[in-house]
């Protein structure tokens, strides 16, 4: 008699019991396994976060230590009205603190040609012809060295003249227009202007072939000692006043002309109802306001991190509070450890020596906080107010410096975030249990399938036996009835 299933034979619940006993041979180490799963992906997991976490601080870090709010000086601009803006500015690092009236009373420009009247020599359309013969043209600036050339072709019209000076290689910023007058003796006029600016730099134009026809767009000959054309416009100089002294730039730029500070001229300055010229003031000055950001945004920064921090290192309060991923754990007790050492030390480039000094104090539970207790010092408060206005530099210097607090917590940081650093080899070696680990459920699958055949090889034999009394029992009694 064939058996398909374990107690078929016999009746016997056979497949009950080798489902109970591999269960039972199942259940405790595939716990054992769960457990160590679940703690080393929660291990991982965790990792990810903090490191994610140190990561951010880290960038934030980077940007305080580097950020030119903290060194840089902020120019400020108070103009007589608000529809004047003459000149921007900017300063560096190094420039001393002050203010300045200032008055542009002239902005840079370039030079300007006009070809003559009709009437005068000069051209009655844009379609009349420049020249009978071929030849060149030179367009430089003496006082700067720019120059390009144009060949112009015999027969070539005034307004195509125009479009070859406009799209020439090298053309170094002059620009061709013609105006047409309306009269029979002004007819069309070229009007050819540089953006080349400052005293000295006018445009001047050679017949380099001494062509009649071209004579009457040059200003000199080959050799250039002939005089044709002179500018309607020479180039010229800003000028402005600063202070009552008198100063020029070839530029709308004047740079250095205030040690360390730059500004351009944008407009003439407004005058007033006595036709005199209104001044504006430049203030040179710290730039406290983005500097106090900046402090208040590491203070958030940091906490946001020591609250990531508490809650992966937490106890539970109680048997039904678990704890955190990360509780005990001694990489996260060396990062807290390092971080409370830089933010409650001392920086010896800077005379205010450490964050109490500006008010940044250092709580029980790892948190910063500007503080509102008077410890004789005042508040924390008012401690970084004082501290930005009368000691702009050293504050500064407390994060910047070779040895500032921004600095001392990057490279910090930097050890445990980097590619190959002391997170990422946690992480490496966490990933590395859970292969084990998966090896381990694999092995472990197999002894089963081991063990489940022996149980049925064991039990298939008792099903068979118990069949086969069965029959002869049943034989028994129906021989004797």
């Amino acid at each position: 008699m064939g058996i398909s299933s374990l107690g078929v034979g016999s009746g016997l619940d056979l497949e009950g019991l080798v489902s109970q006993l591999l269960e039972a041979e199942r259940a405790p180490k595939a716990a054992r396994l769960d457990a160590q799963d679940e703690r080393i992906e929660s291990e991982i997991s965790s990792l990810g976060q903090l490191k994610s976490k140190l990561s951010e601080f880290k960038d934030s870090v980077d940007e305080l230590r580097k950020d030119q709010s903290l060194t840089g000086r902020e120019p400020t601009i108070r103009n007589p009205s608000e529809e004047s803006e003459p000149f921007t500015a900017e300063a560096s690092n190094s420039a001393l603190t002050g203010e300045y009236a200032i008055t542009v009373e002239r902005l840079a420009s370039g030079s300007r040609i006009e070809s003559a009247t009709a009437a005068n020599g000069g051209f009655t359309s844009s379609t009349d012809e420049v020249t009978d013969t071929a030849g060149s043209l030179t367009f430089k600036i003496g006082g700067t060295g720019d120059t390009f050339s144009i060949n112009v072709a015999a027969g070539a019209t005034l307004a195509q003249l125009r479009e070859q000076i406009n799209k020439a290689e090298g053309n170094f910023g002059i620009t061709a227009n013609i105006i047409n007058t309306g009269t029979a003796d002004g007819g069309a006029k070229l009007v050819i202007s540089s953006k080349v600016t400052g005293e000295g730099n006018d445009l001047s134009i050679v017949n380099d072939n001494n062509l009649a026809g071209l004579n009457r767009i040059a200003t000199t000959d080959s050799a250039e000692t002939a005089s044709y054309l002179v500018p309607t416009k020479t180039a010229q100089n800003a000028q402005a006043i600063i202070d009552g002294i008198t100063v020029q730039s070839d530029t709308n730029e004047f740079e250095n002309t205030i040690q360390n500070v730059t500004f351009t001229a944008k407009a003439v300055s407004e005058k007033n109802s006595l036709d005199e010229f209104q001044s504006s003031t430049l203030v040179i000055g710290f730039d406290q306001e983005a500097l106090d950001e900046k402090i208040k945004g590491f203070v958030e920064s940091y906490n946001a991190l020591n609250e990531e921090i508490r809650s992966l290192t937490k106890y539970g309060e109680s048997d039904l509070e678990e704890d955190g991923a990360l509780a005990g754990d001694f990489t996260i007790r060396g990062i807290q450890a390092g971080l409370g050492n830089i933010l409650s030390g001392t920086v010896s480039a800077s005379t205010l020596g450490g964050l109490f000094q500006i008010g940044i104090e250092l709580t029980s539970e790892g948190k910063l906080e500007i503080g509102s207790s008077d410890f004789g010092l005042g508040t924390g408060i008012s401690r970084l107010s004082d501290a930005l206005e009368d000691n702009f530099d050293e504050v500064s210097k407390l994060f910047t410096a070779d040895d500032g607090i921004a600095k001392k917590l990057y490279d910090f940081i930097d050890q445990y975030t980097k590619s190959s650093g002391i997170l990422a080899d946690r992480e490496t070696a966490a990933k590395d249990q859970r292969d084990r680990l998966l090896d381990d459920r694999a092995a472990f699958e197999l002894r089963l399938v081991s063990f489940e055949q022996t149980l049925r090889g064991r039990y298939l034999n008792l099903d068979q036996t118990v069949a086969r009394l069965q029959q002869s029992s049943s034989a028994l009694l129906a021989s004797l009835f």
